[in-house]
């Protein structure tokens, strides 16, 4: 079932997948990485002109990482703004994506904080390093397949 974004996306031959609606009617959409700088433009001009969440999980342990993106439309004296739904699905052993915070300023801590969780490389991101752990941690939290360690060393601040 295809929604009026997808419509528009291929009346204008931008590669996507239609994937359904969520419970409250958002669209939500798959793009593949290598789509995703152009087609996040085309949805800058399309009028998404605000990243309202990203955020990533892990698809099954071994398997996918995604990360998604709530996108909405801000407009003066509208009652129920379009948003849609973006899923973009990587592999777990090369995990990159293009970065969107060149479109979207909002992307920048949002984007850190699934990398430092999860490995998930957002390319050509200015500042893409650990945000709630420490530099030193090593492996992503975040993933099925981690294994936290026994111990953890407490260390000082000052």
């Amino acid at each position: 079932m295809k929604g009026r974004l997808s419509v528009w996306l291929a009346k204008h031959k931008l590669a996507h997948r239609p994937l359904g609606f969520d419970y409250q009617g958002t669209e939500t959409l798959q793009i593949k990485s290598e789509d995703w700088a152009s087609i996040a433009v085309a949805l800058y001009v399309y009028g998404f002109n605000y990243l309202r969440s990203q955020c990533a999980y892990d698809v099954a342990p071994g398997g996918l990482l995604a990360s998604v993106y709530h996108l909405t439309i801000i407009k003066v004296n509208t009652d129920q703004p379009e948003e849609v739904c973006i899923k973009v699905f990587v592999p777990r052993d090369n995990p990159k994506i293009p970065s969107v915070l060149r479109i979207w300023k909002g992307a920048n801590f949002q984007e850190r904080e699934s990398y430092d969780m999860l490995g998930i490389l957002y390319e050509s991101h200015p500042c893409l390093k650990r945000i709630l752990m420490p530099e030193s941690w090593i492996g992503w939290p975040l993933r099925k397949d981690y294994i936290a360690p026994d111990f953890y060393e407490i260390q000082d601040s000052h």
